[in-house]
């Protein structure tokens, strides 16, 4: 806490500083009581107040207790706060909040450290799984020091070491030595190779493997099959004839048993101090308990602008309870956070203190696993497996289908679609005209592996609701079709035109089928005429002499300034009263325009709400203009 305190309070006096000199951080005006009140909460919590002395705190911080803290620390956080305090009411402060404690553990580890921030280390021999495959081993390098400190003599602290850490060498190990190794066949070069291994694994057991021995080895001279080899299960020192007491044992003594548990010439009133966030190694009992990571953190917590970042560590026995008290006690001690882990929670996690336990355990637990009834959450694992797994569905060779042809943006797109005797569908071809090589490609092959999803039993549901709304270029206009009037991509108009024609999706249409009935009306809130909304000028329909199909309406508006004169390129000064019904036709305008595609904003140069997106600016489809892209 003091540490913390000594921090954040040399920050806020030099943000004071900064201030002087540079001015105080945008609205500290407006912030400035509030601001000082919460510093100077921080300065009480260094003096250790009482807890009505806080001001504004309905649940309390946890001061420096000066009886746990040597004084020279506690006499310079109090200074610390106290100029803090001082320069801020003068100058102000530069920045609104200064410190916090960051998620530090792969930093630290390209640090060399052992730990770093306010967390534990997570046990004294641990091993981290690498982002690209494998382990590699992490022993604690405070151990040594930390036992030198505590008074032991160096010859004392070397068999501890080796107790926790092992020797890392067959010479002197009970019963698997270069010995008896020998008796069995191995040679120097091949002894020599395990050897070179032996320092970095957790079990002696990798270290005895057809890639350290070497596949000709393990065949010609230890006569093992390839399926031997090939096998997951399969023990090689077993298959030497060593017992599992025997290989315990050497293990123990070659990799260490990883803690400092009934070490020898270790006092037992010297544990605590090389307890970690979780028990260590495979005989290790003791850890930190969850409420005294959330403690230690709320040591720190009064002292900081942020909050921490820190896992509190649970073992994998905890309860539900165990997590619910313990959100319950970092809020009683008033902390801005916590992450609470349960080990074993996750398939896989980045550090674990424990190898893998034996095969036969394994074994054990599968068999656990095959006699209890399957729970239903196995019974929808299991169907889901199943729908991956599905066999392919072939297409008859003679199938049903349709050709439909469109433009978007003026580029043409032909979808070919193949149906099963059912009417379902079952596969799909894309054709962009005159397109580049690699893009019509990259769209085959796109077709081609929606086609074999849907053979293999992914509904077009799924696709329909991935790939609806996806925007990029070509987007725009849509010509040629009935249903579709404007897209945002050519997925976005492929699985628009197959969710409506397969899956009945008319909400995904610009036009329903009712607006397509010959004695269809308008719709209510949606008609306006250009007496009855001068602000809504026309509704023009183009019709295509290529697809002989109707473009959408392209509803135009124009801008006014506030006394009612257009400022807009296209009709120079005519005259419009503003009322409450023309605000509301405008609103129900530029919605209109969002339904049917586009962004809902007036163009700047024609006033047409026929803007869609162009990259990171607006383009107009009307005129053609951006808002500042080429």
């Amino acid at each position: 806490g003091a540490i913390s305190a000594i921090t954040t309070g040399a920050a806020y006096a030099m943000s004071a500083e900064m201030a002087k000199e540079l001015g105080t951080f945008t609205h500290y005006e407006k912030n400035k009581l509030s601001m000082i009140r919460v510093l100077k909460n921080h300065w009480r919590a260094a003096h250790n107040v009482e807890a009505q002395d806080y001001d504004g705190l309905t649940i309390f911080p946890q001061g420096i207790q000066a009886e746990h803290c040597p004084a020279y620390l506690l006499d310079a956080a109090q200074n610390e706060w106290a100029d803090a305090l001082a320069l801020g009411e003068k100058h102000g402060f530069r920045n609104a909040q200064t410190t916090c404690i960051a998620p530090t553990g792969t930093i630290g580890l390209l640090m060399d450290c052992d730990t770093t921030g306010i967390e534990p280390d997570y046990a004294l021999v641990k091993y981290k799984k690498l982002a690209g495959g494998g382990y590699f081993k992490i022993i604690n390098q405070s151990v040594p020091g930390a036992l030198q400190r505590l008074g032991y003599r160096p010859e004392e602290v070397k068999e501890i070491v080796e107790y926790c850490v092992g020797s890392g060498s067959l010479d002197s190990s009970p019963c698997i030595n270069r010995n008896s190794l020998k008796k069995k066949g191995f040679t120097d070069d091949v002894i020599d190779n395990i050897q070179l291994e032996l320092p970095r694994v957790f079990d002696i057991s990798f270290a005895f493997n057809k890639f350290v021995l070497g596949e000709k080895f393990c065949k010609d001279v230890l006569s093992i099959s390839d399926e031997q080899l090939d096998s997951i299960t399969f023990s090689l020192l077993s298959h030497l004839g060593y017992t599992d007491e025997e290989i315990q044992s050497a293990n123990d003594f070659i990799c260490g048993r990883m803690t400092i548990e009934n070490a020898p010439h270790l006092k037992e009133r010297h544990y605590s101090v090389f307890d970690c966030a979780t028990k260590c190694g495979r005989y290790g009992e003791r850890f930190i308990r969850p409420e005294a990571h959330i403690q230690m953190m709320a040591a720190a917590q009064p002292f900081l602008s942020g909050a921490i970042s820190k896992t509190i560590n649970m073992p994998n026995e905890a309860s539900i309870e165990d997590v619910e008290k313990a959100h319950m006690l970092s809020w009683k001690l008033m902390l801005k956070g916590t992450a609470v882990y349960r080990d074993g929670s996750k398939l896989s996690q980045p550090l674990n203190s424990v190898a893998i336990e034996s095969f036969k355990e394994l074994q054990m637990e599968d068999d656990e696993v095959t006699a209890t009834p399957l729970a239903p959450a196995m019974k929808a694992a299991e169907q889901v497996i199943k729908i991956i797994q599905h066999k392919r569905r072939a297409l008859p060779h003679r199938r049903k289908g349709y050709t439909q042809k469109a433009s978007i943006g003026g580029h043409k797109v032909y979808l070919r679609t193949g149906e099963y005797d059912d009417g379902t569908l079952g596969e799909i071809f894309i054709d962009m005209h005159k397109e580049g090589a690699a893009y019509r490609s990259l769209m085959n092959c796109f077709a081609i592996a929606i086609s074999l999803g849907l053979q293999h039993g992914v509904p077009l549901e799924e696709f329909a609701d991935a790939f609806v709304f996806t925007r990029f270029e070509p987007n725009g206009m849509v010509t040629g079709n009935k249903s579709i009037s404007m897209s945002t991509s050519t997925i976005d108009y492929i699985f628009r035109e197959l969710a409506i024609s397969y899956l009945g999706r008319d909400d995904l249409a610009q036009v329903t089928p009712d607006d397509l009935r010959s004695d269809s009306i308008g719709k209510k809130n949606q008609q306006s005429s250009d007496d009855d909304n001068p602000l809504v000028l026309k509704s023009e329909q183009k019709e295509s002499s290529e697809t002989n199909v109707q473009f959408a309406p392209v509803i135009q508006a124009v801008p006014t300034n506030e006394n009612g004169y257009s400022n807009g390129n296209g009709n120079g000064n005519s005259a419009a009263k503003l009322s409450g019904q023309q605000g509301t036709a405008v609103a129900t305008t530029a919605v209109i325009a969002k339904l049917k595609g586009y962004e809902g904003d007036a163009c700047q140069e024609c006033g047409s709400l026929t803007l869609v997106r162009n990259g990171t600016c607006l383009k107009c489809m009307t005129c053609g203009a951006t808002s500042g892209c080429s």
